[in-house]
């Protein structure tokens, strides 16, 4: 028996006068998954966020979290959920600590233990007033609140603005224990090496609209797979076979990427006898390229 998923849209739609910020969105994420939400700026990424969690009214269209009404059911769902803001927005006058404390007040729930645990993971001083904090530490004070809480439903949006590298990667170990531990996220994020590494699911959104909506490698048609080959003398033609493209000629090597069949390639590179052949399939960021190229979404 399948289970209800934990947040389902129906025909979601936010239009502010002609605008469509988000058009008929229909999505569901499940259970346990990790989904990453990616689009450019402006795609309807945080507008969608704004529609689950109840902050605006839809235009048309329906979301549901843990099957109950989006906008009528909101005391109920957030009692159950954890939310990361891209910007923090916290009391200057508090100290981190006592920020974690008024947080988990509002939520209902914390895990004291936990909170402890993370402190230390994300290297991070709950006894400074917040207003001397960085823009690291203040996004580190959100992560460890929604973190700690053990929310069943975990939405993040750009949960790792202003962090370092090495607190990167600690983000993406407690995504992954959530995970483990049945919880779900919904993450959007602009850092496509933390997506492709955590994410079960990606959802992709243009100008409000979702476009793509599966695993990385059901997306692997977006974009071109890379091939590359030496040879003993020059290298064979190959801008004429069909699917290929951006041929680079240097040498006793060529480049080329093929979108489609790639047999017909083969076949003239084997008739050639290479000395090395090496291929690989395309990065959750050439995947997004293809979809975008240099496009510069209108803010929003």
């Amino acid at each position: 028996m399948l289970m209800d998923p934990v947040i389902h849209t129906d025909a979601l739609t936010k239009k502010y006068g002609d605008l469509a910020a988000l058009d008929h969105l229909d999505l569901d994420v499940k259970k346990g998954e990790i989904l990453g939400y990616l689009g450019p700026n402006g795609a309807g990424k945080t507008t969608t966020i704004r529609l689950l969690l109840g902050l605006i009214k839809p235009t048309s269209g329906q979301a549901h979290i843990f099957g109950l009404d989006s906008q009528k059911d909101k005391i109920a769902i957030h009692k159950r959920l954890a939310y990361v803001p891209g910007e923090a927005a916290l009391w200057p006058s508090l100290t981190g600590q006592e920020t974690f404390y008024l947080l988990g007040k509002i939520h209902g729930q914390m895990d004291m233990r936990y909170l402890k645990e993370l402190t230390k993971k994300f290297n991070f001083d709950p006894s400074k007033k917040v207003r001397t904090y960085s823009k690291g530490n203040r996004q580190k004070i959100n992560l460890i609140a929604a973190l700690a809480t053990r929310a069943e439903l975990l939405i993040m949006d750009e949960p790792t603005a202003g962090l370092d590298p090495i607190m990167e990667q600690a983000f993406k170990e407690c995504a992954l224990e959530a995970k483990a531990n049945g919880q779900t996220l919904f993450l959007s994020s602009h850092v496509l090496e933390e997506v492709e590494a955590l994410c079960d699911r990606l959802a992709i959104l243009r100008s409000g609209k979702l476009v793509e909506l599966g695993t990385l490698e059901e997306m692997r048609h977006l974009s071109a797979v890379t091939v590359q080959a030496t040879f003993a003398g020059k290298p064979p033609k190959v801008s004429h076979i069909k699917n290929v493209k951006n041929v680079r000629a240097s040498g006793r090597q060529v480049v080329c990427q093929v979108q489609g069949d790639i047999a017909p390639l083969l076949a003239v590179l084997a008739a050639a006898e290479p000395k090395t052949l090496l291929s690989r399939e395309p990065s959750l960021e050439e995947l997004f390229l293809s979809l975008y190229g240099a496009e510069e979404g209108r803010k929003g």
